[in-house]
């Protein structure tokens, strides 16, 4: 398991990268239909990452968490499909009944969504606020696989405890962590050098 940070990221007061994807059952989802009243937590993950699978349950309850609060939630896999398997469409709604995630999980199978965020890992996380702009990108917390420590999401809690009180972000925000994200031929990006 080799760990890959985020090397490429949106600057706070971005404007969210538009999308139209489709969940695992095939229907439609668009970033309009998806931002909350006071933002949107977008997150890339996939089912087989060990860091993913680390933070599953906490992720799925601190969006719990944020959906009272008017904050929304999606995740996208954009991992090869062809090559992970794992992470498809029929695993995909399997991994987020076991986890209790009640927010839409989405398919980005041009890679193109992955892109125009900069994503590079798996999980990497991206918060906006109500102006669909960006807030916070980083860690979901200071826990790994194997740390003894058991996830708990305080980075990415406190960023949109800060956002939905008007406060500054974070001052030093830590980048996602995790595995990189599978690239197709030919699609992996220029700005992306971490190997693999």
């Amino acid at each position: 398991m080799s760990e890959v940070l985020s090397t490429f990221r949106l600057n706070q007061g971005d404007q969210a990268p538009d999308f139209q994807l489709p969940d695992a059952d095939g229907a439609e989802h668009s970033l309009g239909g998806i931002l909350g009243q006071n933002g949107l937590l977008v997150a890339f993950v996939c089912n087989h990452c060990p860091f993913v699978l680390h933070v599953a349950d906490a992720f799925g309850a601190l969006a719990d968490e944020l959906a009272a609060d008017g904050v929304n939630t999606v995740a996208i896999v954009s991992n090869d499909l062809e090559k992970y398997p794992q992470d498809g469409p029929g695993p995909m709604k399997e991994f987020a009944a076991a986890h209790g995630w009640k927010f839409p999980y989405l398919i980005d199978e041009s890679q193109d969504v992955a892109l125009a965020y900069g994503a590079a890992c798996t999980p990497d996380f991206f918060l906006f606020g109500a102006d669909g702009r960006l807030f916070y990108t980083g860690q979901f917390d200071d826990s790994r696989p194997n740390s003894g420590e058991e996830a708990h999401g305080g980075d990415l809690r406190e960023a949109a405890r800060r956002m939905m009180a008007g406060e500054g972000p974070l001052a030093r925000p830590y980048p996602s962590s995790g595995c990189n994200i599978k690239w197709k031929e030919g699609k992996k990006p220029t700005w992306w050098n971490a190997g693999g």
